[in-house]
C-alpha cells in the first residue's frame, strides 16, 4: 500500500465547500471521482483543512492510500484530465507509509503544524463585478492602522470561542495565532492569518470584527473585550466567503513536500508579495 500526497488548488465559487455531501457538489466529491476514474477503483481522501462553500484554495493538501504502482507524473496528468477547470492537482508526492494504524504516518490534517489563510477585501462605495467571487466587498472606507492595532489582541494562544461557529466540531476552542498581517494597495486590502489551526468560520468571524473596527463602528480595544468574553453573540456577523483563500499548510521538512514556493497569494495579487 502506498500513501500519496497531493497539492490541490481550486476556485471554490462553484462548489459547496470541500467536505463530501449527498448532492455530490463538493471539491472532495469531484476529486475522489477523478481519482477513482483514473485508478479504476474507489479512492477516499483526507484533507488538511475543510473549506466552506465559496472558499478558495491556493494549496489544499490531501492524502490517499492506494495499492497501485504508477509514476507520479502519470497520476498528476491522468487525474487532472478527469477534473473540471476549477480544480487542479499542482503536485503529487509519495511519502513513507508503514501501515494504516501506525502513529507516525503522514496525515494531511494531523501532521500539519501551521495553516495560513488570506482574505482579500475590495473597498469602494460601488461594488465591482471584476472582484465578484474573488474578494469580499466593503463600501465604507477602511482605516488600515485601526485594524492593525486591533490584531494585536488576537495574536498568541487564546480561547477563540467568540469567533467560533455554532456548528464547529473542534474539541477545543484554544488555538495559537502566530501572526496577522494586513496590507493595502489602493482599494484592495489583504488580511493574512497564520495559526496552528482554525475553528469553523474563525477567519471570517475575525474579518467581520476587524471590518467593524476599520469602518469606525468599534474601537480597536473592543476586539480584546469580545475575545475574552468567549461569547459569539458579542462579535460581528460572519463575513462573506468570497475573498477567503486557504494559502499554505506547513509540515515537518522530513516529509519533503514541494509546496508552491512563491505562490503564497493568488496570482492576480502578486504585487502584494
Amino acid at each position: 500500500m502506498k500513501r500519496l500526497v497531493l497539492g490541490v488548488q481550486y476556485d471554490g465559487s462553484c462548489w459547496h465547500g470541500w467536505q463530501t455531501q449527498p448532492n455530490g457538489k463538493t471539491v472532495q466529491d469531484e476529486l475522489e471521482r477523478a481519482l477513482s476514474a483514473f485508478a479504476k477503483l474507489k479512492v477516499s481522501t483526507a484533507c488538511a483543512g475543510r473549506t466552506d462553500a465559496g472558499v478558495h484554495a491556493i494549496e489544499q493538501v490531501v492524502h490517499f492510500d492506494t495499492p497501485l504502482d504508477r509514476p507520479m507524473h502519470s497520476w498528476l496528468n491522468g487525474v487532472n484530465a478527469f477534473l473540471p477547470p476549477s480544480i487542479v492537482i499542482r503536485w503529487i508526492r509519495e511519502v513513507e507509509f508503514v501501515d494504516p494504524d501506525a502513529q507516525d504516518n503522514f496525515h494531511a490534517r494531523f501532521s500539519a503544524y501551521a495553516r495560513t489563510y488570506h482574505y482579500v477585501v475590495y473597498c469602494n462605495p460601488i461594488r465591482s463585478p471584476m472582484w465578484s467571487k474573488r474578494a469580499g466587498w466593503v463600501f465604507r472606507p477602511l482605516d488600515l492602522e485601526r485594524m492593525r492595532l486591533a490584531t494585536r489582541y488576537l495574536v498568541g494562544e487564546n480561547d477563540f470561542s467568540s469567533f467560533r461557529a455554532a456548528s464547529c466540531q473542534a474539541k477545543s476552542p484554544v488555538k495559537h495565532m502566530y501572526d496577522i498581517q494586513i496590507r493595502q494597495k489602493g482599494e484592495l486590502f489583504v488580511f493574512t492569518l497564520r495559526a496552528n489551526a482554525f475553528l469553523h468560520h474563525m477567519v471570517r468571524n475575525i474579518l467581520g470584527a476587524l471590518i467593524f473596527v476599520g469602518t469606525g463602528k468599534k474601537e480597536p480595544e473592543w476586539i480584546e473585550h469580545v475575545l475574552h468574553s468567549r461569547d459569539r453573540s458579542l462579535a460581528a456577523p460572519t463575513f462573506m466567503p468570497d475573498g477567503l483563500y486557504l494559502a499554505k499548510i506547513e509540515y515537518d521538512e522530513k516529509w519533503q513536500l514541494p509546496g508552491l514556493l512563491g505562490q503564497s497569494l493568488p496570482g492576480f495579487l502578486s504585487d502584494f508579495d
